[in-house]
């Protein structure tokens, strides 16, 4: 069965406006057939990285909460803390971040609220029958939130593939052990050849599990928990997973966990197809967009959602300049996430959705003016 998933592109003529579109298209979708009265309501989306210019501007989550707030609803944002250095490691950098990146009670329409508490270990399980994860770690208010929305900033990753609302309900609602877990599997290695022995890869591991030995970068597996975060800040390619498996065993414990965050809950899931950057929004930095902006996506199914933000994305031109252009030319590629990462297979995503019967990776594309 065929999912509906909405879309409107970003062109506004004068007297319009992005974010008024952005309402039509949520509206449009069925998000006002919601019962929000007296509900508490998560919209979950990513404050952005210090440095980061890519994430999505406040206007965005404040149009969700001022529908939510029209009919009686109690909207909140809310991230859960990172598993790596950076500036969202506990609830009071987070919040700073996010204040820093434009985020507060006036920009975005309502208050922000760190979903696992001040060191990242406030967190409810949630038993799930799935092939790799039991009981998944999410965070407590995300858990205890009436209603879950989210807003996905869709983007290239180095171990997924892609970034798009399935990894937002997954990694991004879980607790720093809930992402510990699903990260496990997969543990980088380096390839001395091609290692420089500049040592940013140090800087970026929040286990210390990365060493300079004779000027090579050496990782220990004992300590390395596979967050990645090494692979995207080399810029060398002396990084990689160790092997197609890992990266696949990963997608399935992100399906498993987006299953645990939904489960029992309404939820309505939006996307924005802007910026679309070659890695991770949780780096520092953002590199030049790789194919042009899109437009904006919204459905009651995030399976589907996804699905029609990687077919659209397939269809782009690379941007001149790009990583994605310096790798495969000015012509479109036949994968451009297998392109840009080649370690990673994205398909694997949605053939294990298939297999749990979570979501639909067929859809109906409906657009919106």
């Amino acid at each position: 069965m065929k999912s509906e998933v909405f879309f409107t592109d970003m062109r506004a003529e004068i007297g319009d406006t992005i974010p008024d579109k952005f309402r039509r298209l949520i509206l449009k979708a069925g998000f006002g057939n919601i019962d929000f009265d007296k509900k508490f309501v998560a919209i979950k989306m990513h404050f952005g990285e210090l440095g980061n210019l890519a994430y999505l501007r406040p206007g965005y989550p404040r149009v969700i909460a001022e529908e939510v707030r029209n009919k009686g609803g109690v909207p909140f944002l809310t991230d859960c803390n990172t598993l790596y250095t950076g500036n969202r490691k506990t609830a009071p950098e987070h919040l700073d971040t996010a204040n820093y990146n434009g985020f507060n009670r006036m920009s975005a329409g309502c208050q922000i609220i760190i979903g696992d508490g001040l060191k990242g270990t406030d967190d409810v399980e949630i038993p799930i029958d799935g092939k790799y994860v039991e009981t998944a770690k999410i965070g407590r208010a995300i858990h205890d939130a009436d209603i879950l929305v989210t807003l996905s900033h869709f983007k290239c990753h180095e171990l997924t593939g892609f970034g798009g609302a399935l990894k937002n309900i997954s990694m991004g609602c879980a607790s720093r052990r809930g992402k510990m877990e699903m990260h496990a599997a997969g543990k980088p290695s380096v390839d001395s050849d091609e290692c420089v022995g500049c040592g940013t890869c140090l800087k970026y591991c929040a286990q210390n599990a990365i060493a300079l030995i004779k000027k090579k970068a050496v990782i220990d597996h004992n300590n390395c928990v596979g967050c990645g975060r090494c692979i995207g800040a080399c810029r060398y390619d002396a990084i990689s997973v160790e092997n197609d498996e890992d990266a696949e065993i990963l997608n399935a414990k992100i399906v498993e966990y987006a299953m645990a965050t939904v489960k029992d809950k309404p939820h309505f899931h939006a996307t924005v197809m802007t910026d679309i950057s070659p890695y991770c929004d949780c780096h520092s930095e953002n590199d030049t967009p790789v194919i042009p902006d899109v437009g904006m996506l919204a459905s009651f199914d995030p399976v589907a959602l996804d699905r029609a933000c990687i077919d659209l994305a397939l269809k782009q031109p690379p941007v001149k300049g790009s990583v994605l252009y310096e790798k495969c030319g000015h012509d479109i590629p036949e994968d451009m996430f297998a392109c840009i990462h080649p370690d990673t297979r994205w398909q694997s995503t949605f053939e294990h959705a298939e297999k749990m019967n979570f979501g639909s990776s067929k859809y109906k594309l409906t657009g919106v003016k």
